[in-house]
């Protein structure tokens, strides 16, 4: 079905160091840059070279992550990243989360819109985020940092020799590289790289590291062995969770509520196609996710089933714990049944012919369709958002075994209050013999 959407503007909230930096830039604008020597990375000798931030102290961490990582994953790192930006602040200086730009992912798979170079704002709330760590759009970076440079990139990796004598430890060093680097240097000495799709951006020395540990062992090489203003890591999915579902975790977590103009769709579809509103619900949510402490039970959620259905690339890369079409429309019509819900929703990645398949099977399964219109406006990454906003408010909740897409959804659902009972469940495989189901992880405030 396909369903048009109200266009609600966004508002972009300026970051508390914008004023400041607009003036000063113009003060430097003719500067020179200077090019940073960096052939050892571990030396003191660094020094920074924008006079802007130098200024004021301040120092920006950028990041980014293997390409082929989808949109769920990439959330999960930025939790991995804004800790280690509390960490560093914790000793005094003055760090700044640069968000990486959103684009070119392998589930985005709508060749006929735009998607590159996507702000974070078009999917999250700036203002939530920057309550819990001071974070800043990539542009506002170029603003404020007086253009597109970045000082020093560091290619994160594991260690070639893997673990030594078997025990795995916690370290970083400066190493060769690995992998092939993608970056090139340009003819003014500069290396050129993806760069989210901003040709422009250019960095000014590359290195690679070898890094084993959590998030914050980055924090004493960023602290005492690197003294330039803008540090990219590359490859951040390496690093560790450092306090994985424990209070910071779910701060982090809680603070990426999702732009309101998402969740205004998301309502306005739950309440037209699946008799499914707040109040009835007992899914009131709060603007300022500081406040939001729901009681573990207090939801009740509409009368419907939310699926996730995991497809493409799962059906080959996780072959037994995932189930077949016949075998997953089984096990919907049962928790149906066993539940007394009226209606099934269907979050699935399936393609045309898996989806032609499945609604022969399951006639009466409700799903959202964006139109041509509302596809260019939210994106895939906004459709996406808007599928696991109502599969977050249903009665019951199944999702795909080791789908990060249905890991962000029992966390939705944890925040917002319900069973876990109604949350936690996974398909199985069609002839998996043990069927583990997810963990609970039980939200710390």
């Amino acid at each position: 079905m396909a369903h048009r959407a109200v266009h609600i503007p966004v508002v972009i909230i300026a970051s508390i160091y914008s004023f400041t930096a607009f003036f000063l830039s113009i003060f430097i604008a003719c500067a020179a840059f200077e090019t940073v020597n960096a052939d050892n990375v571990f030396s003191a000798s660094h020094t920074a070279t924008v006079p802007i931030a130098a200024a004021r102290d301040l120092r920006y961490l950028l990041y980014d992550v293997n390409p082929p990582e989808g949109f769920n994953l990439r959330r999960d790192v930025y939790i991995r990243m804004a800790s280690l930006v509390k960490t560093l602040r914790k000793e005094g200086d003055d760090w700044v989360l640069v968000l990486p730009p959103w684009g070119r992912l392998y589930h985005w798979q709508s060749s006929n819109i735009h998607q590159i170079r996507i702000p974070w704002g078009e999917f999250f709330s700036l203002t939530s985020l920057q309550v819990n760590v001071p974070v800043i759009e990539y542009e506002e970076f170029i603003a404020e940092n007086g253009g597109p440079f970045i000082d020093q990139v560091l290619v994160l990796q594991n260690y070639a020799e893997g673990w030594t004598d078997g025990k795995w430890e916690e370290k970083v060093d400066e190493r060769p590289c690995i992998d092939k680097l993608m970056y090139s240097k340009d003819k003014q000495g500069y290396y050129r790289g993806w760069f989210w799709g901003y040709e422009e951006t250019r960095a000014r020395n590359v290195t690679c590291i070898s890094a084993q540990g959590h998030a914050s062992i980055m924090a004493p090489v960023l602290q005492r062995n690197i003294t330039v203003t803008s540090v990219m890591l590359d490859r951040a999915e390496t690093l560790l969770h450092d306090h994985y579902a424990g209070k910071d975790y779910w701060d982090t977590r809680r603070s990426m509520v999702f732009s309101k103009h998402l969740r205004l769709i998301g309502d306005d579809f739950r309440a037209k196609y699946l008799n499914s509103t707040d109040d009835r619900d007992h899914t009131i949510y709060s603007e300022d996710w500081t406040r939001m402490k729901a009681k573990l039970g207090s939801a009740k959620g509409g009368p419907y089933l939310g699926v996730h259905l995991r497809r493409k690339d799962f059906i080959w890369g996780h072959r037994e714990d995932v189930p077949s079409l016949k075998g997953a429309v089984n096990k919907m019509r049962s928790l149906m049944k066993k539940y007394k819900l009226e209606n099934v929703f269907v979050a699935t990645d399936a393609d045309e012919e898996e989806s032609k398949e499945l609604r022969r099977l399951l006639p009466d399964m409700v799903r959202f369709e964006p139109s041509k219109e509302d596809l260019e406006l939210f994106k895939d990454g906004g459709v996406a958002i808007i599928d696991q906003w109502i599969c977050a408010h249903a009665g019951f909740f199944i999702g795909t075994s080791v789908s990060t897409f249905s890991f962000r959804i029992h966390e939705e659902r944890e925040i917002l209050g319900f069973d876990p009972k109604a949350t936690y469940t996974r398909f199985c495989g069609d002839t998996e013999k043990e069927c583990e189901q997810p963990t609970h992880w039980k939200i710390v405030y």
